[in-house]
């Protein structure tokens, strides 16, 4: 049987990665579990805070590995995420606090 990918981006949350890969090399994005910029994705370098062993890998988009902790991911039923943009920088140190459009969850 096949897994369904856990993780999907619209258009332009796959034009942002692509941007901000260009710019920085290798990215991973944590699904936050509430820390920081609320529960939004925080993109950052993969060499600056890599997955570690309590995070379940759920894909890769554009070359960039998307992650979440394995005790929030049960807290929340293991959903299926869908990254998207919102207009403005991050409220974060994300790389996408940078440009002019940053991660968000999809409703």
């Amino acid at each position: 049987m096949e897994k369904l990918p856990r993780v999907s981006a619209s258009p332009a949350a796959v034009s942002l990665l692509g941007r901000m890969r260009a710019k920085h090399g290798r990215l991973v994005v944590h699904i936050s579990g509430g820390c920081c910029d609320g529960s939004s994705p925080m993109c950052l370098r993969a060499e600056d805070l890599p997955a570690g062993p309590n995070d379940v890998r759920l894909g890769e988009l554009d070359g960039a590995e998307i992650v979440i902790d394995a005790d929030q991911d049960a807290r929340w039923g293991r959903p299926v995420f869908t990254l998207d943009v919102a207009p403005g920088a991050a409220d974060s140190f994300a790389l996408d606090a940078l440009e002019d459009e940053h991660l968000t969850l999809a409703s």
